[in-house]
């Protein structure tokens, strides 16, 4: 994020014709819910939110949202989320004038983030900003997306991917995760986990697990992380440490946590706990095991480490998460 003397997050939604509105209702709503939460904690942080409109002809909308500004009066943003588009991409980006795609530009040049969904993506590939850059879009647009933007690398196996300040998310799902990573990076830590705890808390996967961040490898590019990544998810409750999988794999200690944290953005001790702490959610939530029999399920014998490990993961214990959960459940 830029620095910033008034502490004023700007966060901005563009408002297309041809848009899916619930690839910007979810995160206006979670932004929305953040910016409540900074009121009620007297945050210094204020988030504005800005829906703009894109051209002068939004129709073909599904679902009407009024825009605040346009493209000429909206300010520099921290953020801008672009839509999700309505069948081809193409039509809509046909009806986009000079202003628009200059606009775009403009603010990626001024530091903001910029989130795209699904084929909203071609948005930013349009523009030329992917260009050279990992992307991804929804699977259905694969096979076009290829043929209509071949400068791009596209990577089919991620669910969300990151070069710079551009993200994309193949699904609204995915774009939670986004979301909650940059509330996280743009208030803090406890906001974000606030607010996933009431939009997706029970579905979301960690972000930095799955994303593709451009400028290091990947777990497709790397066999043994690949090897180690598989392992670790097929033997959660195996008692092992680090330096027992690098001797299995054939690799010096060193050598795996630098292969490892090129890769993922994390080592691998941090990414084994969070395999293992997204298992016990599972767990937690669709069978009746004790605490103690959730914790020896995913690899921990002592149940109090692992209640505090999963606590400082997401900022509530093992009971409260499993009540949350079924609670949300039994409300549906």
């Amino acid at each position: 994020m830029r620095p910033k003397s008034d502490l004023t997050i700007q966060i901005g939604f563009l408002l297309a014709p041809g848009m899916l509105s619930t690839g910007t209702a979810l995160p206006y709503e979670m932004w929305l819910a953040a910016q409540d939460l900074c009121l009620v904690r007297k945050r210094r942080e204020v988030i504005k939110l800005n829906l703009i409109e894109a051209c002068s002809d939004l129709s073909g909308r599904r679902l009407a949202l009024k825009p605040d500004c346009s493209l000429r009066t909206v300010p520099q943003l921290d953020i801008l989320y672009l839509p999700a588009l309505w069948r081809n991409p193409r039509t809509v980006i046909n009806r986009m004038g000079l202003e628009f795609w200059e606009s775009l530009r403009l603010q990626h040049d001024g530091g903001a983030q910029i989130a795209s969904v699904g084929t909203g993506v071609a948005l930013l590939a349009e523009s030329g900003l992917l260009d050279g850059k990992a992307a991804t879009t929804h699977w259905y647009y694969f096979e076009q997306f290829e043929k209509e933007f071949p400068n791009v690398r596209l990577k089919k196996n991620f669910f969300i991917t990151q070069s710079g300040l551009l993200h994309c998310a193949a699904s609204i799902n995915s774009l939670a995760d986004v979301t909650v990573h940059l509330i996280e990076r743009a208030v803090d830590k406890s906001i974000a986990r606030h607010v996933e705890k009431n939009f997706s808390h029970e579905i979301r996967r960690t972000y930095e697990e799955y994303r593709y961040l451009d400028g290091g490898n990947t777990s497709l590019d790397d066999e043994v992380v690949l090897e180690a990544q598989l392992w670790i998810s097929d033997n959660l409750a195996v008692q092992q440490t680090v330096n027992e999988l690098a001797d299995r794999l054939g690799i010096a200690l060193r050598t795996l946590n630098r292969r490892f944290r090129q890769t993922t953005g994390m080592s691998v001790r941090k990414y084994w706990q969070l395999k293992r702490v997204t298992l016990a959610k599972e767990l937690l939530e669709k069978t009746n095991l004790t605490i103690s029999e959730v914790a020896w399920r995913v690899g921990y014998q002592d149940a109090g480490y692992f209640s505090r490990l999963f606590n400082r993961e997401l900022s509530m214990t093992p009971l409260a998460y499993r009540r949350m959960v079924r609670a949300k459940l039994f409300r549906a």
